[in-house]
């Protein structure tokens, strides 16, 4: 193999079009492009116009026996990941699946399990908010024991807005067959990604779900979930695509501090001086007077710090297929393993299962209730097959 890793890209819509981009670009110096694919004849054109030098497939299994690729990346719906991944790998060929991994942990778990049997091959998945310094540096604070032990987190992430044009532009969009959900399997991935990645995963869930609530679709648009980390620690979780002007505030809250993030820019870090506790049980009746006038001295109790990085749009993106070819030539360790992929999916899953079925929901549930209950949703539609 070449000091390049030549890319194969399934998929020329908007997502699979940016990292061809950022490859031409030198965005991603240890990789170029071997092949393009995309069943839409229309993109061939499109894709000589601004690659004409680059092969290019209308059948994905043709452009993995074709010899022109060493890795693909699979930018098509959500259901597809998963297939698409196993027939790659099955070629001896590096992977890296779009998010979601797949819409269903089942079909998910047969991704990693295949996988698991080729370890000598890449297996990535395109979480690139993994590759933002900003939740990197949150992800090491919590880990270090700085905030303490986790009590409660809040993630409301409203700030996907979208008209009914964008779910009008697509047959398979918004739908149960096509798309297999609506916020949580195409906006809110990453964030539920990162929440289980900073702050650990639930024990169950106990969710509120609108569907069609705000826009003339199927799936929902509208998300509330409450989860449970057991020894009295909870979590919120709210997600929408109808608030025009949107908000994304992130809360941690540990037994010794605190972080807020906001906007994904920007952390405020508080770290007590003691556990909160401890702090508690050592304040008389003197304090508590000096805290109910405004007298006491913050900095006995507490220091704060606020921690802002750069962003360069396409850099964390761009970042991944950097780490991802680096993997497959020395090794380096891959910012977002493939196997992971399906922790938020699990979430995910959880949170609608709970919904339709009105009770809270086990992170271990029944993978085949979901199935059905999944499939009941995809009949109804008749629109695409349903899914075993």
């Amino acid at each position: 193999m070449s000091k390049k890793v030549r890319l194969g890209i399934i998929g020329l819509g908007q997502q699979g079009g940016a990292y061809a981009t950022f490859i031409t670009d030198g965005l991603v110096p240890n990789m170029e492009i071997g092949a393009l694919c995309d069943i839409d004849p229309a993109r061939k054109d499109a894709a000589a116009a601004a690659h004409p030098d680059v092969p290019f497939y209308e059948d994905y299994i043709s452009m993995l026996e074709s010899g022109t690729v060493d890795a693909v990346v699979t930018c098509v719906p959500h259901f597809l990941h998963p297939e698409m991944g196993i027939e790659t790998l099955k070629r001896g060929i590096h992977v890296l699946v779009e998010k979601p991994a797949g819409v269903y942990t089942k079909q998910v778990q047969e991704l990693n399990d295949f996988a698991a049997g080729k370890p000598e091959l890449s297996f990535a998945i395109m979480f690139n908010q993994r590759n933002n310094p900003l939740y990197q540096r949150l992800k090491e604070i919590v880990d270090n024991g700085e905030i303490g032990r986790i009590r409660r987190t809040n993630w409301i992430i409203t700030t996907w807005w979208r008209p009914q044009g964008y779910y009008n532009s697509s047959e398979w969009r918004a739908t149960w067959g096509g798309e297999g959900g609506g916020v949580l399997v195409n906006q809110a991935p990453h964030q539920l990604d990162l929440w289980q990645w900073i702050c650990g995963a639930p024990r169950s869930v106990y969710a509120k779900v609108a569907y069609g609530f705000r826009r003339d679709i199927a799936v929902e648009d509208e998300v509330t979930a409450v989860v449970d980390y057991g020894d009295g620690a909870t979590g919120v979780f709210v997600t929408a695509t109808h608030d025009l002007t949107g908000t994304d505030r992130f809360e941690i809250l540990g037994d010794q501090g605190k972080i807020v993030v906001t906007d994904s820019k920007t952390a405020t870090v508080t770290r007590l001086t003691r556990p909160e506790r401890e702090l508690s049980d050592g304040m008389g009746m003197d304090d508590v007077r000096k805290l109910f006038m405004g007298e006491l001295n913050p900095e006995e109790y507490y220091s704060s710090e606020v921690i802002e990085f750069p962003s360069a749009w396409g850099a964390q993106h761009a970042g991944v297929l950097a780490n991802f070819a680096a993997n497959i030539l020395d090794g380096t360790p891959l910012l977002a393993p493939g196997s992971d992929g399906i922790k938020g999916v699990r979430l995910a899953n959880a949170i609608h299962l709970s919904s339709w079925t009105g009770r809270e929901v086990a992170l271990d549930f029944d993978e085949d209730e979901f199935l059905t209950e999944l499939n009941k949703r995809i009949a109804e539609e008749g629109k695409f097959p349903q899914r075993t």
